[in-house]
């Protein structure tokens, strides 16, 4: 994680010179914010803009094809691929650049631009200049309103004679006269301008004045430098606390009970994987069967370490999981799913949809049957259900645990699926020769885990309602008809995969058919439309949800919004058929999104037409969003610092007489963000809920669905 450095301060200060000098001391890169207000002004002159009339203005900056140089030994600022460094440096463009910067809709447009800049030096992207060793901004509301957290804030100013002089100093260097009324008259005049919507006379809280009115440029350099250093390492020092903190809170789970699944997630604290998902290319195996036959048993029998939850009751197992496998020298995925139950309601019935997904995107599936029980009526239907799908079906008859139960197994014959074999997921008995059969039954090329795209590209799902407009996006970004467009709903049946260049990089999308009603209420091509969209939703990393913004929000479109979410997907909402929709229909809009969509508010949300091709350009932002908060990771220190504040201001409610206490915890994974907490007693729903408010305060995880999950521990008993 790299640093940040905001400084701040009036024209004239040196601030820009002295933030240069910096960045290329520290190797860091380097952002001027008030050269992207000149070649706002820049732009809106090229391409004729009234700078008098705020709405064009706003909206000419919005499409400004600018690109920001972070190189401190040389900015250099393109716009529309035109070299526009020195032209934006002008005078005439410093005497009208007021008329823009104190334009609300630009601030606020160029402040996401400048944040968007700030986090991927700090992150580290690909495209980062610095290699993600950080970034010193310098420009109007840096320190309080665009990097409010940074590591180092600081205002730089001088006296008003001081500022003049530098200023006709730098000009004369420049090679352009200017008078010195003329130049009085230009800094004072943004000086006012710019103090009606910003900040940067006097020092706010946490920021740190810097007058270099009597400093020359090496001094002011070096205290800027000696500054900067004292706050990294004061930040350095806040993490080690919080680390210590974190390391004690850690040895003190040892007095409480934990089993072998605490103690490996626990030796991974820091580690934060991805969550385990189909890997493409490899085939595909799906584990189902009834609920309590041992299905997670015999996945972790074949993967060899215990990575999927085991109890006795049933229906522990609720969602599809994918683990890596391999046997006899073949890699393969192996997918565990929820038990199968037949004609069920609530939670059981979405256990079961799970599972019919799994046997649609499987190349194969082991059927896993309790042959101490025998035969019963969901087995006969589940394997009613197996035949339609066509797959291939291996047979494990479960809990034979000796040569004397064999015959149990023999009976499973009348399934008609061909041989069982007796198997003793618990003990090991018989898994062997299971899995040579799985290997017989698995293509050696997968079906339905595709191949990786080229450069490991990112995977968006278009999904929504029939007729929302899906098809019609996918064509307007890519910019042909790639897919056909039919005003009749449902005309897309199976997922459409397009490799689509936005911004210089290429995407894959893919289109969708459209959800009309629940799995279990569908029949027929819909049936398996519904189990395919759903399989697109979980190969993809982010789920971008269209809503039709013309019509009511409907049960529908909550209920495809909550498919992305249980999927563990980032999320990008949609409002499209903007050009349908009147001032009326706007305010019912605002109304039903804060009332149907409030569980959803950290997703981002755009308004966009399809059709027209309107602010479909801002797609790209919010998956991007979306993508960094699907992978944010939170430092276990940090976390269990923020999560003892909090429980210290507001601990739980006594239930009972007890007050449950949280005793550790710790980012058990990211993409999703999948967050564990150790407490000593449960955690109210709406306790979690308040976890997880605070936490994208503090936090951001923007566009992510969290998954916060409660490990009650009791203390251990002496002697033990």
């Amino acid at each position: 994680m790299g640093i940040v450095v905001a400084i701040d301060g009036p024209s004239g200060s040196g601030k820009s010179t002295v933030s240069k000098a910096v960045a290329a001391e520290l190797g860091l890169a380097y952002l001027d914010t008030g050269a992207m207000y000149r070649a706002a002004a820049w732009w809106c002159e090229h391409e004729g803009i009234d700078l008098a009339d705020a709405q064009a203005v706003a909206a000419a900056v919005e499409a400004m094809p600018l690109s920001v140089g972070l190189d401190p030994a040389r900015p250099v600022f393109t716009c529309a691929g035109q070299d526009i460094t020195e032209a934006i440096r002008e005078p005439h463009i410093a005497a009208v650049v007021s008329a823009v910067a104190t334009n609300l809709a630009v601030r606020a447009e160029l402040a996401r631009r400048q944040r968007e800049i700030i986090s991927a030096e700090r992150q580290g992207h690909d495209s980062s200049f610095s290699g993600g060793a950080g970034i010193v901004a310098e420009g109007r509301d840096i320190t309080t309103v665009i990097a409010p957290d940074a590591d180092a804030r600081l205002l730089v100013t001088a006296s008003q004679e001081a500022r003049l002089a530098r200023r006709a100093d730098e000009l004369e260097r420049a090679g352009k006269a200017v008078e010195a009324a003329d130049l009085r008259d230009q800094v004072l005049r943004r000086d006012r301008d710019d103090s009606t919507v910003s900040q940067f006379l006097t020092a706010l809280e946490g920021v740190t004045l810097v007058d270099t009115s009597e400093l020359s440029l090496d001094e002011s350099i070096a205290r800027v430098l000696d500054l900067v250093e004292q706050a990294v390492d004061e930040a350095a020092a806040q993490d080690a606390e919080e680390d210590l903190r974190a390391q004690a809170m850690r040895l003190g789970l040892e007095d409480y009970e934990l089993d072998e699944e605490d103690r490996a997630l626990l030796e991974a604290d820091g580690d934060a994987p991805a969550a385990e998902r189909v890997e493409p290319g490899l085939p595909v195996l799906a584990v189902v069967g009834r609920p309590n036959v041992g299905k997670s048993t015999l996945v972790n029998r074949v993967l060899g370490r215990r990575v999927a939850v085991v109890q006795d009751t049933p229906g522990v197992t609720r969602d599809r999981v994918s683990y890596p496998a391999e046997w006899a020298g073949r890699r393969f995925t192996i997918v565990d799913t929820g038990g199968w139950e037949v004609d069920v309601k609530g939670l059981e019935a979405s256990v079961a949809a799970q599972a019919e997904v799994a046997v649609e995107m499987a190349d194969a599936v082991l059927l896993v049957v309790d042959a101490q029980v025998g035969i019963t009526e969901t087995d006969a239907r589940v394997v009613s259900m197996l035949r339609r799908s066509g797959k291939p079906v291996v047979l494990a008859a479960n809990k034979v645990d000796s040569p004397a139960q064999e015959g149990d197994a023999a009976a499973l014959w009348n399934l008609g699926l061909g041989e069982p074999f007796p198997v003793s997921a618990l003990h090991g008995r018989g898994s062997g020769e299971v899995l040579d059969a799985v290997m017989e039954a698995l293509p050696e090329v997968s079906a339905v885990a595709g191949a990786a795209p080229e450069g490991d590209l990112h995977r968006i799902a278009l999904v929504g309602r029939p007729n929302v407009g899906k098809s019609s996006l996918l064509n307007a970004i890519a910019g042909a008809e790639r897919v056909v467009v039919n005003e009749t709903a449902g005309t897309t049946r199976d997922p459409v995969d397009e490799i689509i260049e936005l911004e210089g990089r290429k995407w894959v999308f893919v289109d969708t058919a459209g959800i009309r009603r629940r799995v279990k209420q569908s029949r027929g091509a819909d049936y398996y439309a519904v189990l395919r969209t759903q399989g697109a939703i979980e190969k993809a990393e982010v789920a971008v949800v269209l809503l039709d913004a013309s019509e009511t929000i409907t049960e529908q479109d909550v209920r495809v919004i909550q498919q992305a979410v249980d999927a563990g997907r980032a999320l990008v909402l949609v409002n499209n058929k903007w050009d349908l929709v009147d001032e009326e229909r706007r305010g019912m809009l605002d109304w039903e999104v804060e009332h149907d969509l409030a569980h959803v508010s950290w997703a981002p949300h755009i308004n966009l037409a399809a059709r027209t091709g309107w602010h479909t350009n801002r797609l790209v932002r919010a998956l991007d969003a979306a993508l960094e908060g699907w992978r944010t990771r939170v430092p276990t220190g940090r976390l269990n610092g923020f999560l003892g504040e909090l429980q210290s201001a507001t601990p739980h409610p006594v239930r009972g007489g007890k007050q449950p206490r949280i005793l550790f915890a710790t980012q058990a994974q990211v993409a999703p963000p999948r967050i564990v907490i150790f407490t000593t007693g449960f955690l109210d729903a709406g306790y979690r809920r308040f976890i997880e408010r605070r936490l994208r305060e503090e936090f951001g995880f923007v566009g992510t669905p969290i998954q916060i999950g409660v490990r009650v521990r009791e203390k251990r008993k002496r002697g033990r």
